[in-house]
């Protein structure tokens, strides 16, 4: 019978490497696409999400109970953000586009469920669009916005992670949305027509 997670940290915090394997295999696909849709690049993520998991492995002292889920989303966020800051300063171009427009297209709500060629092109587009905006979004907009909108988390939950009051998520939220929606409007073609806005003002 499987080990609960309560069960596999308390094996942990005994000092248990395969419980700490365990409970990475439990969350190691959130966590990865939690990097990706963060830093909008693979081969970051997964620098990223490894640089995560051997941090907390050595900070495994710090782990004082709660959610181990959460508590190894944070990890993945500050070595995220130590990607983006890395990137930032030595900006490099990529040979490849990556780009996982299936999980975007789930996340909002737009898949049509038997698309014409043309519709698949439109989509494809408006996918490129999405990563684009959302990559252009200062660090903590696109970070929040990819907790809570895409991957589902409660605002206390994405407060836990970041380490920040829940009204500060939410009003972080709130200008990440606005900045979102304006960033779309030069896509204004590809989008549904209820995200169409002539009212868009600047921040």
């Amino acid at each position: 019978m499987p080990c609960s997670e309560t069960e596999l940290i308390a094996r942990l915090q005994d000092g248990d490497l395969e419980a700490f394997n365990a409970l990475v295999l439990l969350y190691q696909d959130m966590l990865y696409n939690l990097a990706v849709r963060i830093l909008q690049d693979e081969d970051r993520a997964a620098d990223a999400l490894q640089e995560a998991l051997i941090s907390a492995f050595r900070s495994l002292h710090t782990f004082h109970g709660g959610s181990f889920r959460l508590w190894l989303a944070r990890a993945v966020i500050n070595k995220c953000y130590d990607e983006y800051r890395r990137s930032v300063r030595h900006p490099v171009l990529p040979l490849t586009v990556h780009y996982d427009g299936e999980e975007l297209e789930e996340s909002e709500r737009l898949r049509d469920p038997a698309p014409s060629l043309e519709a698949c092109f439109d989509t494809r587009e408006l996918n490129r669009a999405i990563r684009a905006c959302l990559k252009s979004l200062p660090f903590k907009y696109r970070t929040v916005l990819t907790l809570v909108d895409v991957e589902g988390l409660s605002y206390e939950e994405a407060a836990a992670i970041l380490g920040i009051p829940v009204g500060t998520v939410k009003s972080r939220l709130a200008r990440a949305r606005l900045s979102m929606r304006l960033a779309l409007q030069a896509y204004r073609h590809l989008l549904p027509h209820a995200y169409r806005t002539t009212q868009a003002q600047p921040i």
